[in-house]
């Protein structure tokens, strides 16, 4: 009903006729009032904005319709305050605000709006209070404080710039955004919201302190000149009831980085030799609803060295040579290629580099959430019950698209690969010395390995013809050169 009057208006109609219209939308508004109910509340009120109806016109339609009284200017007063009774009575907060909002009909009683926040009609309390005016707001974000709804409390304080009246709301809004970002490991976006005021930089400091991350609590003090705060080895003496898994445990040699063609073939054919490999990616955090970030690092674990290869800046200056080495790697049905939810991760690359056929398609993926099916704590709960011990994840949500990455983002994206391989063979070893045979483990292990992508043929084929190019990269590069 609402959308015809709406295209009726949109008409060009001429304006006789629309003050016609507005009429007897009055007369429709006062019947369905008066009478029995034969439109839906909302429907009434959102008529009365459509075609601008006020007071002076259901005056106008009460008085043609005989309705006599002494005091002619409170008739239409009356007989919306009946209206509006009869919508609280049936719990239409919402509406019954909006009627007084758009008649300009000030209901200044506190009561309203303690009864509207006892009823947890929040919405219709807050629309209420913003055409009030800054005192009847005051009193709500007071409300709100009682009941300890601090977060309603907080976006009222800084949706109508009320942090002067509320300064200790506005902080313990500020800190427990803060807290929510510091537990998601967006530490990044935390330091951005927080860099203005340094009271809420030495919070984020005690944060990080509490998470462990040492590293964050010198970074921070450093560059904001933070005095009072113990350094990172107090810090870490002081945490060592917190232990996590470190790269050095895994026996792990070297982290190389990958962000050359000859550094990439020369990985490519170390891979080649293995049987089993982790792979893991990482991409800048989206901070903003809708954005995509392209996935900017992958993580090759090997027995002994985790390569890091650069895809940004590879599939920008080398895209072929990337494509084809990867082919090489990811559509091997000679390697065993392990992964924690790595399926998404092969989506976000699908994504993210939509012209390159190395992702789409794989075989000999075991997805080691798969295997294990465990719902809770992600990888570094699974390392946890496996290893006895987990993974910091505190620099999850680190810019990876900053160069050169820091030492413990490279350490920290290289054991996300690396432990995979660790955790394979502790179970497979593990399940070997029990009484089940080894070819019923075999097969256990085997059920879940799957493959995936287009066709393999054609996308071999391309591979090949682009691997002869590549081999007078390899031939013109001699010792010694960059």
């Amino acid at each position: 009903m609402i959308a015809s009057l709406r295209r009726l208006l949109k008409t060009g109609t001429r304006q006789e006729d629309l003050q016609e219209a507005k009429l007897l939308a009055s007369k429709l508004f006062v019947i369905a009032v008066r009478g029995a109910k034969i439109h839906d509340d909302r429907i009434l009120v959102k008529m009365l904005e459509l075609f601008g109806i006020r007071l002076a016109d259901i005056n106008e339609v009460l008085f043609h319709l005989d309705i006599k009284n002494d005091s002619f200017e409170d008739i239409a007063k009356a007989f919306i305050d009946r209206f509006i009774s009869k919508l609280l009575e049936s719990q239409s907060y919402v509406t019954a605000v909006t009627l007084l909002e758009h008649l300009s009909i000030r209901h200044s009683e506190e009561s309203f709006l303690h009864e509207m926040l006892e009823k947890q009609e929040y919405r219709a309390a807050e629309k209420w209070a913003a055409f009030m005016g800054k005192p009847m707001l005051c009193a709500l974000i007071r409300g709100y404080v009682d009941r300890k709804l601090l977060k309603q409390a907080y976006e009222l304080v800084k949706k109508n710039n009320l942090r002067e009246e509320f300064p200790e709301v506005y902080q313990m809004g500020k800190e427990s955004t803060l807290k929510k970002l510091a537990e998601k490991g967006c530490w990044d976006i935390a330091e951005t919201r927080a860099k203005s005021d340094r009271q809420l930089l030495e919070y984020l400091v005690y944060l990080a302190m509490e998470a462990g991350y040492s590293e964050k609590v010198d970074e921070l003090c450093d560059r904001y000149s933070l005095t009072g705060f113990i350094k990172s080895k107090e810090t870490e003496a002081s945490l060592q009831h917190i232990r996590y898994l470190h790269l050095d445990e895994l026996a792990i040699d070297d982290i190389i980085w990958v962000d050359e063609p000859i550094s990439l073939h020369e990985a490519t054919n170390h891979v080649e030799g293995c049987k089993v490999i982790g792979l893991d990616c990482e991409w800048k955090p989206n901070y903003e609803k809708g954005s995509r970030n392209k996935v900017s690092i992958m993580q090759i674990a090997t027995e002994n060295m985790v390569f890091v290869i650069d895809l940004i800046k590879l599939s920008n200056e080398a895209p072929a040579v990337l494509d084809s080495c990867l082919i090489r790697i990811f559509h091997s049905p000679r390697i065993l290629k392990l992964g924690y939810n790595f399926q998404c991760d092969m989506k976000q690359l699908a994504q993210s580099y939509e012209d390159f056929d190395c992702f789409k398609h794989f075989e000999m993926l075991l997805d080691i959430q798969n295997v294990f099916k465990e719902p809770r704590g992600g990888l570094s709960g699974l390392t946890k019950e496996v290893l006895g011990v987990g993974l910091n994840k505190t620099r999850r949500n680190t810019n990876w698209e900053e160069r050169p990455l820091t030492r413990n983002q490279l350490e920290y994206a290289a054991l996300d690969a690396a432990v995979l391989i660790r955790i394979f063979w502790h179970v497979r070893n593990q399940s070997q010395s029990t009484s089940v045979s080894n070819e019923n483990t075999q097969m256990e292990w085997k059920s879940h390995i799957i493959s995936h992508g287009g066709d393999p043929a054609k996308i071999k084929k391309k591979a090949k013809n682009v691997k002869v190019c590549n081999a007078g990269i390899r031939e013109s590069h001699k010792p010694g050169q960059s």
